[in-house]
């Protein structure tokens, strides 16, 4: 099992994973759009082994719109995928609540 957490901006996103003991495995700042995404698959892929099953990543995000979401729930294995993201939303909004803008010292480590 890997967990992705997602710290979204509009310019870049801060990617965080760990395995299922909570070992950080990578951590990086990815481009808003294609470059990114394609970054995204292949941090991913770096740690699935070949015969696990993708659907064991859960991903946090803290946003339910715009083409990063989409493609992530495109390429889930299952409907809906691993996205969490409602949970972030609602996390940002009991920190940050006159700001959809929530800056992180941890990036995705908060996710």
């Amino acid at each position: 099992m890997l967990f992705m957490g997602d710290d979204w901006a509009e310019a870049h996103h801060d990617i965080e994973i760990v395995d299922e003991d909570g070992r950080r495995l990578a951590r990086r700042r990815l481009p808003e759009g294609i470059a990114g995404l394609a970054g995204l698959h292949a941090l991913i892929a770096d740690h699935l082994a070949e015969d696990d099953d993708p659907a064991s990543v859960l991903i946090g995000i803290e946003t339910d719109r715009g083409p990063w979401v989409q493609a992530l729930i495109a390429a889930a294995p299952r409907p809906g995928g691993g996205l969490t993201h409602a949970l972030m939303d609602q996390c940002s909004t009991a920190r940050h609540p006159t700001s959809r803008s929530t800056p992180s010292p941890t990036g995705g480590g908060t996710i």
